[in-house]
């Protein structure tokens, strides 16, 4: 392996590098912290907002911009500002909403607007644990009152639910528009053409990066095109089989400290050279 220096380490956040109730394990955070002493670059990519980011990594600064909103948001959070952005087709969005809204009434619904600030138009269980378990402020209001410039929107139901929500919308297509599952009581609205997986390519380009030297670290289905367009890939233990089967290398589960095992690994490598 070349020196650390040369590579750039991506891990998702929630269910690999932390969860949402017990943070990031601690032999992570130290792993992350000796990994870029030696000279590796690391950031993250996720869903969550750069609030939300920023408040979950628990002081830990970030080699290069995160991958925010699941890859609308290209977010640098030393100099607190967004890089590259991508805005959902709003006439469309809309539309969406408006029916879903209207099908299942039970249905959360947030809207992350510009770099990810979330408005709540319809709060449920869900989305009030959404925003305690990611330390996300919120607004609620009306539809018609969310302010321009959306980078996606999240539906959040019991899994049951929301796996009906996922079938309305499996038949139906909407200009600008795609849906991905995220969670299992999270079904997503994103920009067409955009993903984890292109907000990569992006910052590879800005930061000069190859993509044959890139690691990704990952948990679910959203990870997997992730994965495929880095130059290696990892699933942590409690990753689904399917995403298990896809990677490169399988680690510990997330609380064992799955990504803090696969870093240490790195710097023993390069320590043995």
């Amino acid at each position: 392996m070349e020196q650390l220096k040369n590579y750039l380490v991506v891990c998702d956040m929630d269910n690999t590098l932390l969860t949402a109730k017990e943070g990031i394990p601690a032999c992570n955070l130290a792993a992350i912290r000796l990994f870029m002493a030696m000279g590796g670059r690391f950031t993250v990519a996720t869903g969550r907002p750069p609030e939300s980011i920023r408040a979950a990594l628990q002081g830990l600064e970030l080699s290069c911009p995160a991958i925010a909103c699941g890859g609308s948001v290209l977010y640098d959070l030393h100099a607190n500002e967004a890089v590259d952005q991508h805005f959902l087709n709003q006439e469309s969005a809309v539309q969406a909403i408006e029916e879903a809204m209207a099908a299942f009434p039970d249905l959360g619904v947030e809207i992350m607007v510009e770099e990810g600030r979330p408005y709540v138009v319809r709060a449920n269980q869900y989305t009030t644990a959404h925003m305690k378990d990611e330390k996300m402020g919120c607004v609620l209001c009306p539809l018609e009152q969310v302010p321009a410039n959306w980078a996606k929107v999240v539906f959040a139901a019991h899994p049951a639910a929301l796996f009906k929500v996922q079938q309305y919308f499996a038949d139906k297509s909407y200009p600008g528009l795609q849906f991905v599952s995220t969670n299992f009581i999270y079904f997503e609205i994103m920009p067409e053409q955009v993903s984890k997986a292109s907000a990569l390519k992006e910052l590879c380009r800005r930061e000069l990066i190859p993509m044959e030297h890139t690691i990704v670290i990952g948990d679910y289905f959203n990870d997997l095109e992730l994965m495929t367009a880095a130059g290696y890939s990892v699933a942590v233990g409690n990753a689904p089989p399917e995403v298990q089967n896809a990677a490169d290398q399988v680690v510990a589960r997330c609380t064992d400290g799955g990504v803090g095992e696969y870093l240490y690994a790195l710097v023993k490598k390069q320590e043995g050279k």
